[in-house]
């Protein structure tokens, strides 16, 4: 991800992209990602060597004694190998993955690439309670690689209000769709998490692509498949979920991308932190 416009073989990528059935090539990933296949091992291992995946943090390292070529894939890590920031002034990275944009929400504008803007209301829909409690914010977008670790955690310490699951699209998210393809966070399929934290307002939003054929958190399970038709809003205001930062809240099950919105006084970015940038689940990005 950067700054930089699309070239034309972006653009090219960008646009053929969109006659792609998305939804079928996922249900073939779901399907084909279970089983227990003979080769399961050999595809893993090959799947490894390709993207240069970091075993040593697994907390299960022993490549055949994965059934599913998924197992694999949401594996977790030792505890060791994400340290956390436990400070009460700071907000941490809630996965692994490269900064793809980051800044203010000027009015309820967010920055997908350079010459390429969607809207608060776009993004989170009108299934949103807590919309307006972003306006003049911040934001930031994390895309998780194939070789990324895909469980995502808490970013802060908060309490959980609502959630929405938006159907839409499934376009890629590598680097050049967001370049090339118009309010790509607001077309695809996601689940957006509202929560309320001690110094304002934390969304996180997972947002889905193509191959990434299940999303799932840790307080409703299973939330897609199925791909419905129409936005579901959960409301939790009487649950009193509350999760600390680092604690585990979903998983992708394969690759996509993170977008942390914050309400309006709440973060302050890093000064060191700059687009393209790796991050690491648990590395502080930002302060309230």
């Amino acid at each position: 991800m950067s700054n930089e416009l699309a070239t034309p073989w972006e653009k090219l990528k960008g646009l053929s992209f969109q006659c792609f059935p998305h939804h079928l090539i996922s249900r073939i990933t779901y399907w084909f990602t279970r089983q227990p296949f003979p080769f399961t091992s050999s595809l893993i291992k090959g799947f490894i060597k390709l993207f240069k995946v970091d075993m040593n943090d697994a907390l299960n390292g022993d490549i055949n004694s994965y059934e599913t070529f998924n197992k694999f894939f949401t594996r977790e890590l030792k505890t060791e190998a994400r340290p956390i920031d436990q400070s009460e002034h700071t907000i941490v990275s809630p996965s692994d993955g490269r900064i793809s944009q980051f800044g203010k929400i000027v009015d309820k504008d967010l920055i997908q690439a350079k010459g390429k803007t969607y809207t608060l209301n776009e993004f989170l829909t009108a299934s949103c309670l807590s919309t307006q409690e972003f306006v003049d914010g911040e934001f930031c977008t994390i895309y998780l690689s194939p070789r990324d670790y895909h469980r995502v955690h808490m970013a802060y310490d908060a309490e959980l209000l609502e959630m929405i699951y938006v159907p839409g699209r499934l376009f890629s998210v590598a680097a050049y769709a967001p370049k090339t393809i118009d309010k790509l966070f607001a077309r695809n399929e996601r689940v957006i998490s509202i929560f309320k934290c001690k110094h304002g307002y934390m969304a996180s939003v997972m947002v889905g692509a193509v191959n990434v054929a299940a999303i799932e958190m840790v307080w409703q399970g299973l939330i897609t498949p199925p791909h419905l038709s129409t936005a579901v809003h959960y409301n939790y205001t009487d649950k009193s979920i509350k999760l600390h930062k680092g604690d585990h809240m979903g998983t992708f099950n394969m690759g996509s991308t993170v977008v942390l919105l914050f309400s309006k006084d709440f973060a302050k970015f890093s000064e060191n932190l700059h687009v393209d940038q790796a991050v690491k689940m648990g590395e502080t990005i930002a302060a309230n």
